[in-house]
């Protein structure tokens, strides 16, 4: 199959993107996604989005991690917007589907904003977080977070009993200041650290 695709990125969370508006990529299996995102034997990507045309939003951002399996993702959101605003799907202001439902977001001196669905269930496990934003997030605070150990800790926690079947993404945050934090991302899918997430 020949398959036209773009390459974006948002602070680092890189993907595959497909315009898919006339359904023609429909069939791509679970296999294909999670080949085309292998970074040595396909073009590598943290994940795939297809830009399909629904009639019930200005467009559906389908996503799915490198492993084929579907979420939600934020930064993969804002590259969407961007990608559907290229193809002329939108303008400035847009309403768009996604697995966790309507999201909105406007684009403004070419950055885009994203309103993300409201966070309504925190879970305290010990000190650490568990919360919903579209995918689940582990949270734990951390001092020295580059002393971390990302991958190790963060497989620990992904692939506990707790969380093995569904997978949860990772982050481990320091408070840098009064106003700013520091995140690194053991991501679910990726099964690896990503700059972001």
């Amino acid at each position: 199959m020949h398959i036209q695709f773009y390459k974006y990125q948002g602070t680092g969370n890189d993907f595959v993107m497909i315009d898919n508006r006339s359904g023609k990529y429909d069939s791509l299996s679970i296999e294909q996604i999670s080949t085309l995102c292998d970074r040595k034997f396909g073009i590598g990507a943290d994940g795939l989005i297809k830009i399909n045309d629904p009639e019930s939003s200005d467009f559906e951002m389908d996503y799915y991690n490198s492993d084929g399996s579907k979420s939600f993702c934020g930064n993969g959101a804002r590259c969407s917007v961007a990608f559907a605003y290229f193809l002329g799907q939108i303008s400035t202001q847009t309403q768009f589907l996604a697995i966790d439902g309507i999201h909105e977001a406007t684009i403004q001196d070419g950055e885009i904003s994203l309103a993300m669905l409201d966070v309504d269930l925190i879970d305290a496990i010990h000190s650490d977080f568990v919360l919903h934003t579209g995918s689940p997030h582990y949270i734990r605070f951390v001092n020295s977070i580059h002393q971390v150990d990302v991958v190790h800790k963060g497989r620990g926690i992904r692939y506990s009993d707790a969380f093995n079947v569904e997978g949860i993404n990772v982050n481990f945050v320091e408070k840098i200041s009064e106003n700013s934090i520091w995140v690194r991302t053991y991501e679910r899918g990726v099964e690896n650290e990503t700059l972001s997430c």
